[in-house]
């Protein structure tokens, strides 16, 4: 049962990921998570979610963000940059996963998950099959929602 919270890779930040390594690999396609992933909670993007967003590009990787946020945040975070995504993705379900692979045109092997939450992003991840890497929060500022799912996940990572 706790398999499913347990991230295949762990990282500090999502910028400290080794890309290179993972386009040598054979992954084409990263999903990421926006809030505590990307940026602080409810932040627009910046120029370091910029500079890396592009350099995946760069390399020839698509970027799709899976977000359990409403619409108006994902486009808070995007700008104006044409990205693809989906919002209320009710994460940790599989559906969504699928749905991304599908715009993709990519397969499972080909794609790895990044995100900040077990009960959402590596669950979901883990559920659907993919490997998940799990970064740790930029900003400690988060609603209190948020903030009850992080002490349930400090008890889920005693029995991981």
């Amino acid at each position: 049962m706790f398999k499913k919270f347990k991230p295949d890779y762990e990282f500090t930040t999502s910028y400290d990921i080794d890309y290179e390594k993972l386009y040598q690999d054979g992954i084409r396609g990263v999903i990421f998570d926006i809030d505590n992933t990307l940026v602080a909670h409810d932040a627009p993007s910046n120029d370091k979610s910029d500079m890396l967003i592009d350099r995946l590009n760069e390399m020839g990787m698509q970027v799709f963000l899976l977000s359990n946020n409403d619409e108006d945040r994902v486009k808070l975070f995007m700008k104006d940059r044409n990205m693809n995504y989906i919002h209320k993705a009710g994460k940790p379900k599989t559906a969504n996963y699928i749905k991304a692979l599908e715009i993709m045109g990519l397969e499972k092997e080909e794609v790895v998950a990044v995100g900040d939450q077990l009960l959402t992003d590596c669950m979901g991840a883990k559920n659907f099959g993919i490997t998940f890497y799990k970064v740790g929060i930029l900003d400690s500022n988060e609603p209190i929602h948020i903030r009850f799912k992080r002490g349930v996940e400090k008890i889920i990572e005693i029995f991981t």
